[in-house]
């Protein structure tokens, strides 16, 4: 009596690509699970009277069929392409059906396939997949909800990362997002399309702008390769690192505050994160470092400090980063509450933005606004009393070393109150 469902890995050369004990599950099963091109690819090796299951566009479904079978002691056999634990349906099944429920076959990947095709080790790479449902093209709707960004994600992180396509999410879609992100110009990328079958090509030694519209077959995996880069500094850069407004050059958050700031919003790889009065940008984008599977929003109302906090955005290579063209709180019904929020400068409405602010943030997460003027601090002190929130204030002033004559001076930087509301 079977007890277990059979995940059988196959390739897209057939029986040809199954052991001898494959062969026979196979010819044995009663019931078979696939998607239709892999039905058909084993339509001769089944016996008569398998009933057959077309998951294409009936994942769900699949739990249901497995367990109806098992109940009527029928042998199931579920055909899994290549691995079926690389980023293929096993893993699904296992968190509806259980494990104690499955019987997992691998077979070859057809990552292991592509790499060995063009020389390529992939214990160090990224893997990744973009073989879910049409998201468009980046471009259109790029965002951390997007199909792509996972791998776009991939991308900035490390300089090996291969990729399981779609139809939809093709090679030149990919390309055409490297091309949007600027990227393209720091990856090579391979196209290995129809392994195992007499059409099998692999697309090498051509640059990323050249694939963005070409056709490819809809089975098909990318491999991206890059020269190490040398890594960027995530934590306390040089003021000298950011674009400045001009003739008003020093309109920034000088690095010692910076750095305590980002202390205390306490983040997270994961933080979604706030940036109120962004001006440069040097908060946000420096929170932005620190949290890679996060995000961060930004509003600025100066239309001169946008344009150079997008400046710096695309200098540091940050994706993961949303700027508005906008006065808080206009445009922060839209975002997703946050884990921290930093405050640079608030519009002259501070009060309503404070009462706001604790509003929206996360249990757990952290407030933390920087003043220079006594006024600004004792009505961001009184909104917080009345709202009875804990919070705290620290007060740091500066100086740095200039020289004078032969020998150097301590210069003092403005005091700055952060003041700090851990909810």
């Amino acid at each position: 009596m079977p007890d277990k469902a059979v995940i059988l890995g196959v390739l897209d050369n057939g029986e040809a690509g199954l052991t001898e004990e494959h062969r026979r599950l196979l010819r044995q099963a009663d019931v078979v699970i696939g998607a239709r091109r892999t039905l058909d690819l084993f339509a001769g090796g089944l016996k008569n009277g398998v009933i057959l299951h077309d998951l294409t566009g009936k994942l769900s479904q699949v739990p249901t069929w497995i367990a109806e079978a098992l109940a009527e002691e029928k042998a199931t056999v579920v055909l899994a392409t290549g691995d079926p634990l690389c980023h293929g349906i096993a893993n699904y099944l296992r968190k509806r059906c259980g494990l104690a429920k499955l019987d997992i076959r691998p077979n070859l990947s057809t990552l292991q396939l592509a790499c060995a095709r063009v020389g390529i080790s992939w214990h160090d790479a990224a893997i990744c997949s973009v073989h879910g449902k049409d998201a468009g093209e980046w471009a259109d709707h790029r965002g951390r909800d997007h199909g792509l960004y996972p791998l776009l994600k991939a991308c900035l992180r490390h300089d090996k990362v291969i990729a399981f396509t779609s139809p939809e999410n093709s090679p030149a879609r990919i390309a055409r997002m490297l091309l949007a992100e600027e990227l393209a110009d720091s990856f090579t990328m391979i196209v290995a399309e129809n392994l195992l079958q007499e059409n099998e090509s692999i697309t090498a030694d051509l640059p990323v702008r050249a694939l963005a519209e070409r056709e490819f077959s809809g089975l098909n995996m990318v491999i991206l390769t890059r020269e190490p880069a040398s890594r960027p500094v995530l934590f306390g850069l040089e003021d000298a690192s950011f674009a400045q407004r001009k003739p008003d050059k020093g309109l920034i958050t000088k690095r010692e505050v910076r750095a305590i700031a980002l202390a205390q919003m306490q983040l997270t790889s994961d933080s979604i994160v706030w940036d109120i009065g962004a001006g440069s940008g040097s908060v946000g984008l420096e929170a932005a470092r620190l949290c890679p599977d996060g995000w961060v929003y930004a509003i600025e109302k100066n239309g001169a400090d946008v344009a150079i906090a997008r400046e710096n955005q695309r200098a540091m290579g940050i994706h993961h980063y949303t700027l508005l063209h906008a006065k808080a709180p206009r445009g922060l019904e839209e975002w997703p509450d946050p884990d921290a929020v930093f405050v640079g400068g608030s519009g002259g409405e501070l009060d309503d933005l404070i009462r706001l602010l604790v509003a929206r943030l996360r249990q757990g997460g952290h407030l933390v606004m920087n003043f220079v003027t006594l006024e600004n601090l004792a009505t961001a002190v009184a909104a917080l009393k009345a709202l009875g929130v804990a919070w705290q204030v620290t007060q740091i002033q500066a100086a740095r070393s200039k020289p004078i004559l032969h020998m150097h001076r301590m210069a003092a930087e403005n005091p700055v109150w952060i003041v700090t509301v851990d909810k």
